[in-house]
């Protein structure tokens, strides 16, 4: 047995150690004495990164989809995306803090990629994640093609009864609402506008009100990757720009037989025409110039009427401005200069003397704008190339896929 003098030295320091353990509190959020995490637990610096990709991997993916790839406790060293056919690699451009890595460029239709990213984590590990994703191939792609074409009015620019077309030659568009989206007109100035499709394969855009003069239009179909409905995809994104000049709109009267001309609203000229006979009466309504030709063939059997048919005619004809796709035109016709001014007595065209078809034809052109009132003849049909100004505002929303 102990001697009581050291038994009550070992009790002393037994209880100072308990009081010591009771009154202690750790200063890293509860682990006791500040010491290690607790079993379970994990710091930052022993976490190993993550890397995470989009699109996830597979296949169905569209080619103009980016290729995202993320690092998360830790930074992304380097990424390539490879085409396992070609051998190529896609750009991309990786963040300053080396959180992730995104495409800069499209992928292509039909190919499939394998993606690597080296990565580095907080611990100081390197590591490396692959993966491998394949694209969408079409059973058929479809173009943007634009009417009119921007060569057409390059030097001369268009008029401001010019509607925007896209037509997409002889695909039928299932997917309208997905296709639209993937189209804008940007004017300058801003001016309301909207698209409407005269069928399943062309779509128009016009603005509310003729465009003012000197506007800018920048227009973009974004369809790369877009999905057209039954197997078709958008073949490549284009972007153009058009510029619409001055004021020039017709006015031709079937009650005055006159047709007046105005410059960005003031009026310049007036001219004696005579209009479509009451068998074949011009169509009502605002026309758009889309051609001009200082001689020109008219045919009626381009758009179906052929002799014997007694509205059947073929002859040539100068200074002729296309004003509808079923044969109006503007034009010189010195066997009608006896009527003009009086009576009608064309196919359907408005005819002219010499010397004032010459100077419609050098003035007026692509866009600018032929009104016909008192014809006696039927509206101008939307579909009829650009009866676009026959529909009301509502009429012509309406007929959006976004309505």
């Amino acid at each position: 047995m102990l001697p009581k003098k050291i038994l009550l030295s070992v009790a002393g320091i037994l209880a100072g150690a308990l009081l010591i353990s009771a009154c202690s509190s750790g200063d890293d959020g509860g682990t006791p004495g500040g010491g290690a995490p607790a079993s379970g637990s994990a710091s930052a610096s022993t976490t190993p990164v993550a890397v995470s990709f989009e699109p996830a991997g597979g296949s169905g993916v569209s080619p103009a989809t980016p290729v995202v790839v993320k690092a998360a406790n830790g930074k992304l060293l380097d990424v390539t995306v490879t085409n396992t056919v070609k051998g190529t690699k896609v750009g991309g451009k990786l963040a300053a803090d080396g959180a992730s890595w995104t495409s800069t460029e499209p992928l292509g239709y039909g190919a499939t990629y394998k993606i690597v990213a080296h990565a580095q984590g907080a611990d100081g590990k390197a590591v490396e994640q692959d993966n491998q994703i394949s694209t969408i191939a079409p059973k058929k792609q479809a173009n943007a093609n634009l009417i009119p074409a921007p060569a057409a009015g390059a030097s001369t620019g268009v008029g401001v009864g010019q509607p925007i077309v896209f037509s997409f030659g002889k695909i039928a568009v299932k997917n309208k609402a997905a296709v639209e989206k993937a189209l804008t007109v940007e004017s300058t100035p801003k001016q309301e506008g909207s698209w409407y499709w005269i069928d399943d394969s062309n779509v128009h855009y016009r603005p509310k009100e003729y465009w003012k003069a000197g506007t800018t239009l920048k227009v973009s179909a974004k369809i790369y990757g877009v999905d057209f409905g039954n197997g078709v995809f958008g073949a490549e994104d284009r972007t153009e720009t058009y510029k619409v000049h001055d004021s020039w709109i017709a006015k031709a009267d079937g009650n005055s037989e006159q047709m007046q001309i105005f410059h960005n609203g003031a009026m310049v000229k007036s001219m004696p025409i005579s209009m479509g006979k009451d068998a074949t009466p011009t169509h009502l309504g605002a026309h758009v110039i889309s051609d001009k030709q200082a001689n020109y063939t008219m045919d009626s059997c381009t758009y179906g009427v052929c002799p014997p048919d007694p509205k059947a005619y073929r002859s040539n004809e100068k200074f002729s401005e296309r004003i509808s796709n079923d044969g109006e035109f503007v034009h010189e016709n010195p066997n009608s200069v006896g009527q003009q001014g009086s009576s009608n007595v064309s196919h359907g065209c408005i005819n002219l003397n010499g010397a004032n078809a010459q100077w419609f034809f050098q003035n007026m052109g692509l866009g600018d704008v032929v009104e016909v009132t008192n014809s006696g003849g039927p509206q101008l049909p939307v579909w009829d190339l650009y009866g676009d100004w026959t529909k009301s505002w509502a009429d012509w929303q309406a007929g959006s896929a976004l309505k």
